[in-house]
């Protein structure tokens, strides 16, 4: 076996292991909250070593932070993703669909979100703002796009109306799978179209 394979299996091993130990953290702390949940509790979750979890990571709050990093990074890719190539009506659609398949397969990181959105007295606000900033800047970029082209309304707000749009449909995602998780995917995102078209 060469080196760079060695190498590469090392890579792949250690990504896998943030994978689990991201998923762990954001079980745990959308189900007790970040200050009752310990080190010992995600590394049991994860099925890793107290040490793996600070090998990783150099402390909870480390750990927070880059759940927060890699689930809004996530998103904001598939956003971009979605609206590739689309005109800026369709790129809109696509957009609430790729938040509404993204919340689906991580429901337990939009409630950690929805719940940590507004608090200001955490050490990583200020991240979480950045990151947010990230996302809602591919929607932002999309309806303005619409905007210039006139496929949307000239006087649309477009900060107010992106920032809604995301804010909206991070609430009915989750409200949809705690509440109605046996609506098809489809019926919600024909609803939440439906508010964003009246204010677009």
């Amino acid at each position: 076996m060469t080196e760079a394979h060695v190498a590469d299996g090392r890579t792949r091993r250690r990504e896998d292991t943030k994978q689990r130990l991201f998923d762990a953290a954001v079980e745990l702390i959308a189900e007790q909250g970040f200050s009752a949940t310990t080190v010992d509790d995600i590394a049991l979750r994860a099925k890793v070593a107290k040490g793996t979890v600070y090998y990783n990571f150099a402390s909870k709050t480390a750990l927070f932070e880059e759940l927060l990093r890699h689930g809004i990074g996530q998103l904001t890719d598939e956003f971009r993703a979605a609206v590739a190539g689309l005109p800026p009506r369709e790129a809109v659609g696509a957009l609430v669909r790729a938040q509404l398949e993204f919340i689906r397969r991580y429901q337990s990181f939009a409630q950690l979100l929805l719940s940590e959105m507004w608090r200001s007295n955490r050490e990583w606000q200020q991240t979480l703002l950045l990151l947010r900033e990230q996302a809602i800047s591919v929607i932002a970029e999309t309806m303005q796009a619409g905007v210039d082209s006139g496929d949307l309304r000239a006087e649309l707000d477009v900060r107010v109306a992106s920032s809604a749009l995301f804010g909206v449909g991070l609430v009915v995602a989750v409200d949809w799978l705690v509440f109605s998780p046996e609506r098809p995917v489809e019926e919600v995102e024909q609803a939440l179209l439906a508010i964003v078209q009246r204010a677009t």
